[in-house]
Parts: structure tokens; sequence; C-alpha cells
């Protein structure tokens, strides 16, 4: 099974301008992710996705692949598209890694092309246990509900079940939830499908992509991590990881 993990990387952020460029101990956040992918033997070829010329420049002064994309993109998803589109090669999946967790662990992706040796597995990705209240009800801290055969059935940003008449500090014991951790993988075809669907009711509330998916019959298989993701989505986050 040949499988393409992609890199999408745009400079510009609204909280965080420029972020695939900061320099995260002597090197760019950009290569650090790009070197952590490339040691995952799972992947056949890593490719960076940027629509700026700078991040562009970056990735070739260390000797990494990148591609440049159209500037319109909504997501790291439709970027993912436009390099499979563009691409001489066939590949059977393709990873779409986060560009802004420069210490990913690659193991997690490892794991995640695994999910692709079920042939039911349409699109991938994966999930840890949520361990304390705080991080429970953190609306910032996407959670996802598992089937019994770790199909997601949900993805929300509040926290699901609700328990009627249980104070709030008592669900987590009551039941496991789940955090969702952002990479994801897709069967080719399957995400030159995905791209082509409009915005869904459930997508829009919760401002979350992977429900435009559920909300059209797709499936998501969930693989259980025990390792944490770090993303720098701030420079305060930046800061944590630098000292």
């Amino acid at each position: 099974m040949k499988i393409l993990g992609i890199i999408p990387a745009r400079y510009g952020s609204t909280r965080f301008p420029g972020k695939p460029l900061v320099d995260i101990n002597g090197k760019t956040m950009i290569r650090r992710v790009y070197e952590q992918a490339k040691s995952c033997n799972a992947l056949s070829q890593v490719i960076v996705a940027t629509d700026d010329e700078r991040i562009f420049k970056e990735v070739l002064s260390f000797g990494g692949e990148v591609i440049m994309t159209a500037p319109e993109h909504q997501s790291g998803t439709d970027r993912c598209a436009e390099v499979i589109n563009k691409s001489n090669e066939s590949y059977s999946v393709v990873i779409n890694i986060q560009g802004d967790e420069p210490y990913i662990n690659p193991e997690q992706i490892k794991q995640l092309c695994e999910c692709f040796l079920d042939p039911n597995t349409q699109i991938a990705t994966l999930a840890k246990k949520i361990n304390n209240s705080d991080e429970l009800f953190d609306e910032n801290k996407v959670k996802v509900v598992l089937s019994n055969n770790r199909f997601a059935l949900y993805f929300s940003r509040i926290a699901v079940p609700f328990f009627r008449g249980e104070e709030k500090e008592n669900w987590i014991k009551k039941h496991d939830y789940f955090k969702h951790i952002g990479i994801y993988g897709y069967r080719t075809d399957v995400l030159q499908k995905i791209t082509q669907l409009k915005p869904s009711t459930l997508e829009l509330a919760e401002s979350l992509e992977q429900l435009r998916w559920l909300e059209n019959g797709y499936s998501i298989k969930v693989a259980k991590t025990e390792l944490e993701a770090i993303s720098i989505d701030t420079p305060d986050d930046l800061r944590k990881i630098t000292g």
C-alpha cells in the first residue's frame, strides 16, 4: 500500500502569522514537522503543500519536497486534494499531517496508516482518552464519540454524552471521553470526493470540517493513542515549548 504524507502549510494565520517559519531550537517549525514525518517508515513519500513562496524556499533549503498550491483553499484537506490531483504517482492513502505540531511522534502517523489495513476504512483519525474535567469542558478541545467498533459517531466542542441529573465533575467517572487528535488519513478516492461536498449544517454549527463528512454518510475510523499532540497555535504556545 503506497501512502503519501502531506503537510499543508500556509503563512497567513489570524493568531500566529508566519508560524511555519518560526525558529524552534535552531530549526524552523516546518522543518521539524517534515523531519518527524520522514522518520515514519510507513510513509512512501512526504510533501509540504504551501501557498507561500517563503515556505516553499525554506523547504527546498533543507532538502525537502514541496509543491505550490492555490491560495484560496479553506482547509488542509482541500490542499491535500490538489497535491493528489497534480501528482504523477498513484497512492492508495493520503495522510494529512498538521504543520503546527513540530514534535509529532512518528508512531502516531504509523498508527493512522495501520487503520487502512481494514478495507472498510474510508477516513481515519486519532483520539486520546481524557483524564480530567478541565480538558473535558474546554470548548477548544474537540471531543469524539465512538461506536463499539471504533468508528466516530460524532465530534463536538462540548462533552457528549450529557449525564442528566449528575454533577458535571462526576461525568468523567461515568464514561470514557476521548479528545480528538487532529491528524487525518483518507483513501485517495474518498479524499477527492469529500472535497467536492458543500459545507454542512453541523459543520457550520461547530466549526468542525469532519462533521461534513459524517453528515454526508462517510465513516471515520478512530484509533486510540496514548501519545499527546502538542500544537503551536499562538506565540504563547511557542514560548511554552522553547522556554
